[in-house]
C-alpha cells in the first residue's frame, strides 16, 4: 500500500468532519438567529399590547414625547409615525430631523393590515433592527402608527457567544475525530497494504495463505476471499502444470515426430523427435515458417490441405539425402473454435520398408533356391521315366543327382527352420559354462578329415588354459563348425586354416583364419545376410545354402556376443566371434 492512500483516507475523514462541523455551525446559527428573533418579537408584542392598554396621547408633541420615553423603558426604541410618513415622536432621534417614513415596509404593512414586521438596517441609526408596528387612530380618527424597534446587536452578541462556545466544542471533537481518523486510516491502510503485498506474492507464484484477523468486517471478508481465490488458483495452476508436464513428457518420449503449425503455417511447437528427424534447433527454429524447415512438397501439401479443408490427410515421404529415411506422415486440423492450424505427425517406417524388401528378397531367394534343386529333381526324374531306367550306364548317376538335390533341399529346409526359430526367439538355448579349449579341439578334429581331402592344413593357436565361457555348447560348436566349413570350401589346395582363441576383459574371442580367396571390401557388410553369396556359382557348386553365416550371427548375438570379418581379396579371411566369460 502506497502512503498516498493513507493520506487520501486521512484527508477524506478530516474533510468530512470539517464539512460536518461547518454544517452544524450553519444550522445552529440559523436556528439560534431564528429563535432570538422569535423571542425579540415576543418582547415587542408585549410592549405593543401594553401600548394598546395605554395608547399614546394626541394632545401635544410633548405629551407624546413623554409617553414614548416611558415606553422605551422596556428596552425598545419607540417611534410614532403619522399616516403621511411624518415622525411625530421618537426615543432616539429628533422627530423634526428625521426623514419621511412612509416608505418603511413595516409602516406600510401596519397601515394596510394593522400590524407590520421587519428585520432591516436602519438608515437613521446605521444598525440592523427588529421592527414591530401597530396602527392606532387619533382623536380625529386619522391612522397613526406606533413602531417598536430593538437593535440586533444583542442578538448578534448572544449568537457570537453561542458560536464561540460551539466552535470550541466542535474543535475539541474535531481533534479527537482527527486522531481517531488518523489511527483508523493507518490501520485500514496497513490492512490494505497487506492485501496488496499478498496479491503481489500471488502474482509472483507464492500462494502462502494470508493471515486473517477475525474482525468480521469487509476487509476481513476480502482477505478470506483472496485466500480462497489464491488456493483455488494454486490448485488450478498445479493441475495445469501437471497436465502440461505430462503432455510434455509424453511428447518428449514419443519416437514419432510431432509439430503444431498455425493458420499461417508457422511452427508453434515441435517435440525432440521432430527436431532430431529434421535436424532442427529447438530454440532458433521455433516460430519459423514450415516451408523454411521442410522442403518436401508432399508434406507441405498435406499441411495446406489440413488447414484449408479441415480434414485429415496422410502420405509417405523420404527425408535425407545421404541417409534416406522413410516416414509415414499424418496432418490433422486443430479442432478448436478460437484457433486453427494443423498437427503434423512423422512416424518412421524405414525399418518396416527395409523388412518388406528383405521379405520380398527372402521369398525370391527361397523360391530361387528351391527352384534349382526341384527343377533338377523333376528333370532327371522325367528322364528316368522317359526310358532312362533301362540305361544301365546313366540311371545310377541320375538317381545320385536326384539324391544330392534332395539332400540340398533338406539342408535348406533345416537351415530355414532354424533361422526362423532363432529370429522369433523360439530356438532353445541351454546356457552353461563351456570349455572353449574343448570346443575348439572338437571342431578341429572334425574338420581335419575334410581339410586333408583338399590338401589343407588345420592347426590350433590357443593358450594352454582358456577361461570357461557361458553358452550353449552345441550352438557354439555349430558356429565354429560353419566358419571352418566355409574356410575349407573357399581355400585352394595347399592352403592353411588356423583357429585361434584369446581371453579379453569380459569375453573370449575365437578366430578362424584362412589363406583362401578372400572377400572384397564392398561385400563384407552383406555376407551375414540371408542367401547372400560373394560367389553364388561356387557356393552352389560346393552345396552351400547361403544361410550359414546368417545363422551364425543370430546364434552369437543370442549369446550376447558379436561377430565380424577381416579380409582382403587373394590374402584370405579372418572371421572373429566373441562369447562372454562364465565368471
Amino acid at each position: 500500500m502506497r502512503p498516498k492512500l493513507f493520506w487520501q483516507l486521512s484527508l477524506t475523514f478530516l474533510g468530512l468532519l470539517l464539512a460536518a462541523v461547518l454544517a452544524v455551525d450553519l444550522y445552529t446559527s440559523r436556528v439560534a438567529r431564528r429563535e432570538y428573533l422569535r423571542i425579540s418579537f415576543e418582547e415587542l408584542e408585549i410592549l405593543s399590547r401594553l401600548s394598546r392598554a395605554l395608547p399614546p396621547p394626541t394632545e401635544s408633541a410633548d405629551a407624546q414625547a413623554a409617553w414614548v420615553l416611558r415606553m422605551a423603558q422596556g428596552g425598545a426604541r419607540v417611534t410614532i409615525v403619522a399616516a403621511d410618513g411624518r415622525v411625530l415622536a421618537d426615543t432616539a432621534e429628533d422627530p423634526a430631523a428625521m426623514e419621511d417614513h412612509s416608505n418603511r415596509p413595516e409602516i406600510q404593512q401596519a397601515l394596510a393590515t394593522g400590524e407590520g414586521r421587519a428585520v432591516r438596517r436602519s438608515p437613521t441609526l446605521g444598525r440592523e433592527l427588529i421592527y414591530l408596528a401597530i396602527r392606532f387612530q387619533d382623536v380625529a380618527g386619522q391612522p397613526v402608527v406606533l413602531r417598536f424597534a430593538r437593535p440586533l446587536q444583542e442578538v448578534h452578541e448572544q449568537l457570537g457567544e453561542f458560536r464561540r462556545r460551539l466552535w470550541i466544542g466542535l474543535l475539541v471533537v474535531l481533534l479527537f475525530a482527527a486522531g481517531f481518523s488518523f489511527i483508523a486510516a493507518r490501520r485500514f491502510s496497513s490492512r490494505i497494504k497487506r492485501l496488496e503485498e499478498f496479491s503481489a506474492r500471488v502474482a509472483a507464484g507464492d500462494f502462502t495463505p494470508l493471515p486473517v484477523v477475525r474482525r468480521g468486517d469487509e476487509v476481513d471478508a476480502l482477505g478470506r476471499t483472496l485466500n480462497d481465490t489464491a488456493a483455488q488458483l494454486d490448485r488450478t495452476i498445479r493441475s495445469l502444470t501437471d497436465e502440461r508436464n505430462r503432455t510434455a513428457a509424453i511428447l518428449s518420449s514419443m519416437v514419432e515426430g510431432v509439430a503444431v503449425v498455425n493458420a499461417e503455417e508457422r511452427v508453434l511447437y515441435f517435440n525432440p523427435a521432430f527436431a532430431h528427424i529434421l535436424g532442427l534447433d529447438p530454440v532458433a527454429e521455433m516460430g519459423r515458417p514450415l516451408v523454411e524447415l521442410v522442403r518436401d512438397s508432399e508434406l507441405l501439401g498435406l499441411v495446406k490441405h489440413a488447414i484449408a479443408e479441415r480434414a485429415t490427410g496422410s502420405g509417405e515421404v523420404v527425408i535425407g539425402t545421404i541417409r534416406q529415411r522413410s516416414f509415414a506422415v499424418t496432418a490433422s486440423p486443430v479442432r478448436a473454435e478460437d484457433s486453427s492450424g494443423a498437427v503434423l505427425v512423422l512416424h518412421e517406417v524405414t525399418e518396416q520398408r527395409r523388412l518388406e524388401r528383405v521379405r520380398r528378397d527372402f521369398v525370391a531367394n527361397v523360391s530361387h533356391e528351391f527352384k534349382t534343386p526341384l527343377t533338377a529333381i523333376q528333370g532327371f526324374a522325367e528322364t528316368l521315366l522317359g526310358g532312362a531306367l533301362d540305361d544301365q550306364h546313366n540311371r545310377r548317376r541320375f538317381v545320385e543327382i536326384i539324391r544330392d538335390h534332395a539332400l540340398r533341399l533338406a539342408r535348406l529346409t533345416d537351415d530355414l527352420l532354424r533361422l526362423s526359430l532363432i529370429e522369433i526367439g523360439k530356438l532353445e538355448f541351454h546356457i552353461e559354462p563351456v570349455s572353449a579349449s574343448a570346443l575348439i579341439e572338437s571342431c578341429v578334429e572334425t574338420a581335419g578329415l575334410k581339410a586333408s581331402q583338399k590338401q589343407l592344413t588345420v592347426r590350433m593357436d590357443c593358450p594352454a588354459q582358456l577361461p570357461l565361457v557361458l553358452g550353449d555348447a552345441n550352438r557354439l560348436l555349430e558356429v565354429l563348425q560353419n566358419l571352418l566349413d566355409n574356410a575349407i570350401q573357399y581355400t585352394p589346395a595347399g592352403g592353411q586354416i588356423t583357429v585361434r582363441a584369446q581371453a579379453a576383459d569380459h569375453e573370449v574371442i575365437l578366430t578362424v583364419a584362412d589363406t583362401g580367396i578372400g572377400i572384397p571390401q564392398a561385400e563384407q557388410e552383406r555376407i551375414f545376410e540371408r542367401f547372400y553369396r560373394v560367389d553364388a556359382a561356387r557356393s552352389r557348386e560346393v552345396g552351400g545354402t547361403g544361410l550359414g553365416l546368417s545363422i551364425a550371427r543370430h546364434i552369437v548375438q543370442a549369446h550376447g556376443g558379436r561377430i565380424w570379418v577381416e579380409s582382403a581379396v587373394g590374402q584370405g579371411s579372418r572371421f572373429h566371434f566373441s562369447v562372454p566369460l562364465a565368471t
